[in-house]
């Protein structure tokens, strides 16, 4: 039995994971640590920094009109992917001289438009050139998860005159030079056509709303709803917590941080096991839960005390499972869920509401929080992460409440 893609294809397999390592890499070298560069090199507001974190979730709602028109349509994925990067390199080096918020905004906005489109369209290119994606990809997928951890663990060792660089502006070049070196590698990357060209555009079908007639079913419903709902507080986490932690003086936080990545990796090699013992309404349950525990944890560790600073590592570790519990599981449910005609259109509609709308109305609620608990440019921690263990907690009662569904799990 075949377990991943032949020898004769290593070529392959190798372009396809450098690829995915790069896409990645670039992500982590500067996402990470952009609030604690906003907040204590550029004196952004808290606010200021959830709108900044906000413009991906701007994009990830803009990206599928972009893919579904152009990239399925018109042009090779290869030669999108190469002029997407290279742009969005040469943005990134626009960012880093940026120290004002509106131009700021702007430019990493319009980055952002760039390198959203480039998610799909890695995923969409490696499935065209293997066989057997559901036991292929996630071997080559998760030299992404990689390629961030390797970027997370550059910029939290740096150190530039005696000092961290993850208050500065250098791991945004760090990400405009991989984004460039990876926009030349795509053009080595296997010619992918276009597939598309003779399928009607429609509003409806780009963005995956020909899934809304799932939503006459009551578990399903209710499932979007409670996505929509936690997406919320979730975002705290990726705006704000590298920021927290070197508030607190915690050393090489970013390094510290990618702690949840290696979680995200284990945890998701054992999630079949879960699946099995569990089911999917209580492994979405599991995911919320973990989102509440780690911002109890957050609000109560402290680097002061080794029961503290384990608190912390804690609710970083928690990253496995609060990523593949609640997002994973979600994808696994809507692909079960969905006929196979609305199956791309039901991921893309779960995509906007959780990544696109939920995201943004998070990252800006974030921002209002941590504005609220601050005061002379000092900020209380603990209340800030209360509020979103609050929020996840309810919405996890809440669910468990109404979530009743009766499919058929074991299959899943």
């Amino acid at each position: 039995m075949e377990v991943g893609i032949s020898p004769l294809d290593l070529g392959l397999r190798a372009k396809l994971s450098i690829m995915m390592f790069l896409q990645y890499f670039v992500w982590g070298a500067w996402w990470v640590t952009l609030s604690t560069y906003l907040g204590k090199q550029l004196g952004f507001s808290g606010q200021q920094v959830g709108l900044a974190y906000g413009t991906a979730a701007l994009a990830a709602i803009v990206s599928p009109f972009f893919v579904g028109i152009v990239a399925d349509r018109f042009f090779a994925t290869q030669y999108i992917l190469a002029a997407l990067h290279i742009v969005g390199g040469l943005l990134l080096i626009g960012v880093s001289q940026l120290d004002t918020f509106w131009p700021f905004y702007l430019v990493v906005l319009l980055y952002f438009l760039c390198y959203m489109p480039t998610l799909a369209l890695t995923n969409s290119l490696s499935f065209h050139h293997i066989s057997d994606p559901s036991r292929q990809f996630p071997g080559i997928r998760v030299l992404g998860t990689i390629g961030w951890i390797v970027a997370a663990v550059i910029v939290g060792t740096l150190h530039m005159n005696g000092a961290s660089i993850e208050a500065t502006n250098l791991p945004i070049q760090i990400a405009a030079a991989a984004s460039i070196l990876l926009g030349l590698f795509c053009l080595a990357l296997p010619h992918t056509p276009p597939k598309e060209k003779s399928t009607k555009i429609t509003i409806r079908g780009i963005l995956g709303l020909d899934a809304l007639r799932l939503m006459k079913q009551r578990s399903f419903a209710v499932f979007i709803l409670g996505s929509f709902l936690v997406s919320i507080p979730l975002q705290f986490y990726y705006a704000f917590t590298n920021r927290f932690l070197n508030d607190l003086g915690v050393e090489a936080a970013a390094r510290k941080m990618t702690l949840g990545q290696v979680s995200e990796i284990f945890f998701m090699l054992i999630m079949p096991v879960f699946f099995m013992r569990l089911g999917v309404k209580y492994m979405l349950l599991l995911g919320m839960l973990a989102w509440t525990v780690r911002y109890v944890l957050f609000a109560y560790g402290t680097p002061e005390t080794n029961a503290g600073f384990m608190m912390l590592l804690g609710g970083i570790a928690l990253h496995g499972i609060c990523y593949d519990f609640f997002f994973v599981t979600g994808q696994i449910y809507v692909d079960k869920k969905a006929p196979d005609r609305i199956r791309g259109a039901a991921q893309g509609f779960i995509a906007l509401v959780t990544l696109g709308v939920g995201g943004f109305i998070g990252t800006w609620f974030s921002g209002y929080v941590v504005d609220l608990y601050t005061a002379n440019k000092v900020t209380d921690w603990r209340p800030v992460w209360l509020v979103p263990a609050v929020g996840a907690g309810v919405i996890m009662v809440l669910f468990g409440l109404l979530f009743n569904d009766r499919v058929d799990e074991a299959r899943v």
